[in-house]
């Protein structure tokens, strides 16, 4: 049998395979007298919603940003921020908590505009101090004195008058009045009066025993004691009743000689301060002074220690605690949060110790967050750690639907709180900026609720640019500019058109550049490095090569490991001959943000079966969701291919050889497609010739990624063994535009000692790889004889033969036996 040769297939040439930068395009000679770039480069879509969102003051109009990371997010913000600080719209307040003199519990909130809280504090706290000289001062004059002592003389006359007449009542039978103590308080008592000498009744039973009274005359005398005493109890309440009305008359007095001197101070604040909240507070203070003259008198020290070891501070109570002072903040304000945890953003109540394992805390105590210091401007912070940290993404949900601030002990949302305080909530009017990447945006749009509501604006910063004439003058603007930043070494036009190509490369593209200036900027500085280190006084394109080249070594160790395995056989890859059902798969393996290729040995094992194809890393749990979904798309395009006319009697195993990874992606659709035609026409393929590419139930070639990777991963493994001229690798036709291969291989493609086909169907890459022609369908329906896609259909057809039919008269007849052997056990049972 002779199979139709196939023929010769179009292979990439050299100009195809890269794009390079002609230093000539520049009209400087290098980046000494260029200007640096101000603002961010490739991201218009971005800017325009960054300067929505940050203009647009409504409800809502919060901002999330996503993003790669690199690509300039943190900077764009900082920059339009800063640009429009000083044209802040917002009228900046001052924030301070005061006691609540009739709920200690609620502090009062205090606004007023920026830089005046510490104004009222400084006039308060003088206002306090005025009153502790003056008070005593008052409480001192003549005329207070006078009114005073009336009244202290009115007073006595009374008690005199109520304890006379009842002490003249008592003489008559021999009793007089005394006092006894009790702890620390003092109350009359009568006395018996026997020999001129007083007793208390308790000592009758003595005089009895002395014989200096008869039983008869102790009795009588203690009759009388208790006919006496309801009139004694009356009259010490008289007397009691006597003192408290004195002790009303001379606070009474007090109060009127101070009035005055308290309500013309208090009233000086309130003129000044003509705000209703600072007003009613006023109030309350003049109100309290006026029931506490005690520590105003000098009477009641001012801070003095408790039992328990606390230091009170009566004054404490007029205390004013700014908790947000703007006096000094002339723009508006732009805060970078980087460590949202919950006290940070929404402050905090701290807690005092009392000594003996308790807490307490009171309205001084209470602190602000960065969420009220960036009120009236924006507050910047990382979403995922938003998100991670206790209490904050549910806090922060709250304060943004509703634009109220409560600050409380994180304590507090877990219910075990150590204090009761609950300040008054502060109306919040900070614009948030959350920066993440798009996977947390439609986690939180599609199951988080309100989300939407509260984040109006999406801010997506693209990681590629479209590459033109004014983006590379740009490019070279944003290298100047980083040079300027961190006074590296001037780059003349090779290094940069050379840091360019690496842009591209980056990029995946060679009609793009990576936005990702992140890497640039690393480049950049380790070309500086490397021309330092040389001694040179500017860097050239050999220097950045060399950064490059340096880089890809420091991150290359996985690399070197698993290509020193290849070549010692240890991993078992052949770049020459021909084997059936064995081909050489293009795969990317990932090493934190470092990335390379290297080929993978597939195989294809195929039996008599009903058309099933396993995929033996998915019944090993080392296939992804992508990759399990390309092997399904296998089992479609045979179908689709040679199933309408004959049934796969064929069973498949397809399996990644030494692979013990995980494994996902389908670019090695089309490698398994071709290894199972060769394994099911016997036609071998090509060992020298390794393919990737993603494929479709049709038969057609879709693009993958990683494709420069990929070919120059195949590459190193054929020159570390030899190149002979007949190596290769087919690729995706829709992947040359990716092309940015290194020099080396565009010069064996130049020379002739390496070949890339780009490819468009199955049946184009399974002539490169077999040298047999694919076969097309004839009218008849069958395809070509002495063809790949014939000797297949040829095999499904003698597979179908040898499958041989289930034997289903036997069956019955086993049946029926049964069934009548079923029937005599139960008649003799």
């Amino acid at each position: 049998m002779t199979l139709k040769k196939a023929a010769k297939h179009c292979e990439l040439k050299v100009d195809e395979l890269k794009w390079t930068c002609d230093p000539k395009i520049f009209e400087f000679e290098s980046t000494e007298k260029l200007e640096p770039i101000e603002g961010i480069v490739g991201q218009e879509r971005a800017l325009k919603a960054l300067k929505i969102g940050v203009e647009l003051k409504s409800h809502g109009y919060n901002i999330f940003v996503t993003g790669l990371s690199g690509t300039g997010k943190l900077t764009s913000i900082k920059k339009m921020l800063e640009s429009i600080a000083p044209n802040c719209e917002n009228q900046l307040y001052d924030y301070a908590y005061v006691n609540n003199f009739k709920d200690e519990d609620r502090p009062l909130l205090l606004q007023f505009p920026a830089g005046m809280a510490k104004k009222f504090k400084r006039d308060l706290n003088r206002a306090i101090k005025f009153l502790q000289e003056r008070i005593p001062q008052v409480l001192s004059t003549e005329p207070f004195v006078s009114k005073k002592k009336q009244i202290l003389s009115d007073y006595t006359k009374q008690q005199r008058a109520i304890m006379l007449g009842f002490e003249d009542k008592l003489r008559k039978d021999n009793f007089t009045l005394g006092e006894v103590k009790m702890g620390e308080m003092v109350r009359p008592e009568i006395l018996a009066v026997i020999d001129n000498q007083p007793f208390f009744v308790t000592q009758l039973q003595d005089l009895v025993n002395e014989n200096r009274l008869s039983p008869d005359q102790a009795q009588e005398i203690f009759n009388k004691y208790t006919s006496y005493q309801e009139e004694l109890q009356q009259v010490f309440k008289d007397s009691l009743k006597l003192t408290q009305d004195f002790q009303e008359k001379i606070i009474q007095l007090e109060t009127e000689a101070v009035r005055v001197i308290v309500q013309v101070t208090i009233d000086d604040l309130k003129k000044k301060y003509k705000f209703k909240k600072v007003r009613y507070y006023l109030d309350q203070v003049s109100e309290n002074i006026i029931l506490n003259l005690d520590i105003f008198k000098g009477q009641k020290p001012i801070r003095e220690e408790t039992e328990s070891g606390i230091i009170v501070d009566y004054l404490k109570e007029y205390e004013v605690n700014i908790i947000l002072d703007n006096s000094h903040t002339k723009e508006c304000p732009v805060i970078i949060e980087t460590s949202p945890t919950y006290t940070n953003l929404f402050g905090t109540i701290e807690r005092i110790s009392d000594g003996h394992g308790g807490w307490y805390a009171d309205f001084t105590r209470i602190k602000a967050g960065s969420l009220l210091r960036a009120n009236g401007g924006f507050l910047v912070i990382n979403a995922l750690d938003a998100l991670s940290e206790p209490g904050v993404w549910r806090s922060l949900k709250r304060v943004l639907l509703y634009g109220k601030l409560e600050i409380q002990d994180l304590a507090n949302l877990y219910q075990i709180a150590p204090s009761i305080l609950k300040p008054e909530p502060i109306q919040i009017d900070t614009k948030i900026i959350l920066i993440g990447n798009n996977y947390i945006y439609s986690i939180l749009s599609a199951y988080e609720d309100d989300f939407n509501k509260i984040f109006k604006i999406k801010a997506d910063f693209d990681y590629e640019m479209v590459r033109t004439d004014k983006a590379l003058t740009e490019y070279a603007r944003v290298i100047k500019k980083l040079i300027q930043t961190e006074k590296l070494l001037e780059f003349d036009k090779s290094a940069i058109a050379k840091i360019i190509e690496y842009g591209a490369r980056y990029a995946g593209e060679k009609n793009k550049l990576t936005t990702r200036f992140a890497y640039i900027a690393d480049l950049v500085r380790e070309a500086n490095f490397w021309a330092r280190d040389n001694g040179d006084k500017m860097v050239a394109d050999y220097h950045v090569v060399q950064a490059y080249e340096a880089s890809k070594e420091r991150h290359g160790l996985y690399e070197s490991k698993l290509s020193q395995m290849i070549h010692e056989g240890t991993i078992l890859i052949d770049t020459e001959g021909e084997r059936v059902g064995t081909i050489n798969a293009l795969v990317v393996y990932q090493s934190g943000s470092y990335s390379f290729g290297r080929p993978s040995r597939i195989t294809a094992a195929v039996s008599l079966g009903s058309g099933n194809i396993i995929n033996v890393e998915r019944e090993a749990g080392l296939s992804g969701n992508t990759h399990n979904k390309g092997v399904l798309i296998i089992s479609g395009y045979f179908r689709e291919k040679f199933g309408k006319r004959i049934p796969l009697s064929f069973n498949a195993n397809l399996v990644f050889e030494q692979g013990y990874g995980f494994i996902d992606g389908d670019s090695a659709s089309i490698t398994e497609i071709c290894a199972l035609l060769s394994a099911l026409s016997g036609i071998p393929i090509k060992q020298s010739i390794a393919i990737t590419g993603s494929v479709n139930q049709k038969g057609e070639i879709q693009p993958i990624g990683g494709v420069n990777e990929k070919i120059e991963g195949f590459f190193d493994v054929c020159k570390k063994k030899g190149l002979n001229g007949k190596h290769g690798v087919i690729i995706p036709v829709q992947n040359v535009k990716d092309l940015m291969l290194k020099d080396e291989v565009i010069n064996a493609v130049k020379e002739g000692k390496f070949h890339i086909y780009p490819v468009s169907t199955v049946d184009e890459a399974i002539e490169i790889l077999t040298g047999i022609k694919a076969g097309r369908m004839l009218k008849n329906g069958k395809h070509e004889p002495n063809t790949v896609f014939g000797l297949v259909e040829k095999e499904l057809i003698a597979m179908k033969k040898r499958l041989k039919p289930e034997p289903a008269k036997k069956t019955n007849s086993n049946q029926k036996e049964n069934n009548s052997k079923s029937s005599e056990g139960k008649k003799k049972k």
